[in-house]
């Protein structure tokens, strides 16, 4: 068995050194992201379903008061509005959600 070295790795053995990765090649295959989808529900008709991240709106105020998440209901089209603790505004703002940072006038 014969053995190999890979360039800078001596040692390595059944790898040979390729061609660099460029970003351009490594996400050329890459049709399209998959949209996150978030499950919501409407207190007004109680319907239940999944809304994309552009459907959604955060804003984010200076106290967990002031720091809600919006959108309209696909169903009854009531305006809803819902606290965001900070488990919320990580995963809304991760998730590509539009976000508003609310300031006071003074």
């Amino acid at each position: 068995m014969s053995e190999s070295t890979t360039t800078g790795v001596p040692g390595a053995q059944g790898v040979s050194a390729g061609p660099e990765m460029t970003v351009a090649a490594a996400f050329a295959g890459m049709k399209s992201v998959v949209p996150v989808m978030f499950r919501a529900g409407c207190p007004d008709c109680r319907s239940n379903f999944e809304l994309a991240a552009s459907a959604l709106r955060l804003a984010i105020g200076a106290t967990s008061r002031t720091t809600f998440y919006s959108f309209t209901c696909p169903d009854c089209g009531a305006a809803v509005r819902k606290p965001a603790g900070e488990r919320i505004v990580e995963l809304l703002t991760g998730g590509g959600v539009r976000t508003l940072r609310l300031t006071s006038v003074g």
